[in-house]
């Protein structure tokens, strides 16, 4: 039985040059070898233009021009950040203008002061949970509780509240806190809490009402920030579903309240894509003009790499 179908024939193909067609990659991108002994700027150099490294790059470009025409540049920070010693390195962009507000989920509150007090954080959750001692340490709850509530008589949110706690504290590491750099530089840090997710939330210290308050006092907060993101920057950092619900929220909040956010620049950097972040954040935002980026990677790396090049790109200013 003969085949149904014969190779076609192929002799009247029409092809054209290569020099006339346009490539996307050109060896004028590609990346150089580093050498021994060479600078960050070196090594920053090194990098391709070319996907990833274009863009992180082009973010680069971004955040400096923020700084330097005095534009928001909020950073949103979920607690592993602050788990994997990146402190240090926030707190220093902090102090240089190149991060200018700060949103955190309620857990960013509780390693940030752990490390300020004890100098150590993280517990072994599978080992503590079968005993029932996971989250069971008093001394954390007792003073991010006790902030918050006497905050929460101030006016203040949970930020500011921790914030100043830990600042007026003689707590031997402070000088490594988030939110004490905050209430030192007078800067926004907000906090977003989940009511059950975070273990200080299990202690008779903890005040449901005042805590919901403070945490709105500081969406509201937050809102005002985002109210004035014109050329400005937000940067998601390993929070999978709160801060980019929160981002969105503070969004549309403002817009409906007739203030225009439409050119900025938004940026999500994660170990894998989530839904959440890639829409609320690297999408539809930007639907009005401005742009938005996505990096997969480990903060460990990632953040210490922008830091660098931020701080280089604002040197050549």
């Amino acid at each position: 039985m003969a085949d149904k179908y014969t190779p076609i024939d192929l002799k009247g193909l029409k092809t054209f040059p290569l020099k006339n067609r346009k490539s996307k990659v050109s060896i004028k991108e590609f990346g150089k070898a580093y050498k021994a002994k060479g600078s960050f700027r070196d090594f920053w150099k090194c990098l391709p233009s070319i996907l990833a490294g274009k863009e992180l790059k082009e973010v680069v470009a971004r955040i400096v021009e923020a700084k330097r025409k005095d534009r928001p540049i909020v950073f949103g920070f979920g607690a592993h950040v602050i788990k994997v010693g990146l402190n240090p390195i926030i707190i220093s962009l902090m102090e240089k203008g190149l991060v200018t507000a700060i949103a955190l989920n309620g857990a960013g509150i509780i390693h940030d002061t752990e490390i300020a007090m004890n100098g150590e954080t993280s517990e072994d959750v599978a080992a503590e949970l079968e005993s029932g001692n996971f989250g069971m340490a008093e001394d954390t709850a007792k003073v991010v509780n006790q902030a918050i509530n006497d905050g929460f008589d101030k006016g203040w949110g949970i930020g500011r509240s921790v914030g100043m706690r830990i600042l007026n504290s003689d707590f031997l590491y402070k000088d490594l806190s988030i939110l004490a750099t905050g209430a030192r530089l007078d800067l926004p840090v907000t906090v977003h809490i989940a009511i059950g997710t975070d273990t200080i939330h299990m202690h008779p210290s903890f005040n449901g009402s005042k805590a919901g308050e403070g945490s709105h006092r500081d969406f509201r907060i937050f809102s005002s920030v985002i109210s004035n993101m014109n050329g400005g920057v937000y940067v998601n950092v390993g929070s999978a579903v709160v801060l980019p619900e929160v981002f969105l929220k503070a969004l549309t909040l403002v817009r409906n309240l007739n203030y225009t956010v439409e050119k900025f620049t938004t940026v999500n950097m994660d170990f894998i894509r989530h839904y959440r972040p890639l829409t609320n954040v690297v999408s539809r935002p930007v639907s009005r003009g401005g742009k938005g980026y996505s990096f997969i990677g480990h903060h460990e790396v990632m953040i210490p790499l922008l830091a660098a090049a931020l701080i280089e790109g604002l040197e050549e200013e």
